[in-house]
């Protein structure tokens, strides 16, 4: 399996990623976004970030438990990440709030769910601006690796932000916070690899 993955350019990891974007886009022209547009386009671009943050964080809890490795693909899925996150605010901020500034400080006071979004987005933003190997040799291998463990409060805030914002009981978020605290708690229980997943010596 291993062998085969690695026959995988990482490229193809982000024309992977760019599939959701222009499926919003053919949306946005052909009328397939509904009665409110806006707010399908802001749900379903922060609804891929969480996609791609829960793939990313499923790399390690992967590899130890099977030993399938997709750490040269973990990059990637952060940056993909991020880049919807990003959307998702922009989409907020640009096209739901006209960028009315003072409304959208109140709004995020007065509204928790708000709170833990940006929470999120500003807890991923250091982490995609450090995302390359020229960071990684200024920073230091274990500064960079202490800071990137800020992915996994953004991703219980992340989480925490989706379920908040349904008015009712809604399978689907549910599911994607119990998966992100399986795969959390996974890291925690599960620190190395399982031996059967270390190669026989011969």
């Amino acid at each position: 399996m291993n062998d085969a993955l690695r026959r995988i350019p990482v490229p193809v990891v982000w024309l992977a990623g760019a599939v959701p974007f222009a499926l919003v886009i053919w949306d946005i022209f052909t009328g397939g976004l509904g009665v409110d547009p806006v707010a399908e386009i802001e749900h379903r671009l922060g609804r891929t970030a969480l996609y791609f943050l829960a793939g990313g964080l499923a790399v390690t809890p992967l590899l130890r438990l099977t030993g399938i490795s997709l750490m040269r693909f973990r990059r990637a899925l952060g940056v993909i990440c991020f880049a919807y996150a990003a959307l998702h605010v922009a989409t907020w901020v640009v096209m739901d709030m006209a960028l009315l500034w003072g409304q959208m400080g109140r709004d995020i006071v007065k509204r928790p769910y708000l709170l833990f979004g940006m929470g999120a987005f500003l807890m991923l933003l250091p982490l995609a601006v450090s995302s390359n190997n020229l960071m990684i040799r200024k920073m230091g291998g274990q500064a960079w690796r202490q800071l990137h463990k800020l992915v996994y409060p953004a991703a219980l805030l992340a989480a925490l932000h989706w379920l908040w914002t349904i008015r009712v009981t809604e399978i689907t978020p549910i599911f994607w916070v119990a998966a992100i605290v399986l795969l959390l708690a996974l890291r925690l229980v599960i620190r190395r690899p399982l031996a059967w997943t270390r190669p026989r010596r011969a």
